[in-house]
């Protein structure tokens, strides 16, 4: 994806009402870029990723979206503050279902 769609898809305006039209030349290039069966990673502002993934299945795309194994360990401190670390481990890419 061009870098200035992904800056687009990164900073979807949090007070704009719908964000259908603003996610045109995200459709756009999407469109354009890809044939029938292509599978497409869909990750994000939840709103924007159902417009995206109804879209793709529209224009006969394969969405998918990544999923993870999360593991928090909490450390304890002697000043009373607790760390708090996450690890992320990708296990599959999982197809969206209609």
């Amino acid at each position: 994806m061009p870098s200035d769609l992904k800056d687009l898809w990164r900073q979807i305006p949090s007070a704009l009402p719908k964000i259908s039209a603003y996610l045109n030349p995200v459709k756009d290039w999407l469109a354009g870029q890809s044939k029938k069966n292509d599978y497409v990673l869909i990750q994000g502002d939840f709103g924007a990723c159902f417009i995206m993934v109804n879209f793709a299945f529209e224009i006969s795309l394969i969405p998918i979206y990544s999923t993870t194994e999360r593991e928090a360990v909490e450390e304890h401190k002697e000043d009373g503050t607790i760390n708090l670390s996450h690890q992320f481990r990708h296990q599959i890419f999982r197809r969206y279902e209609k």
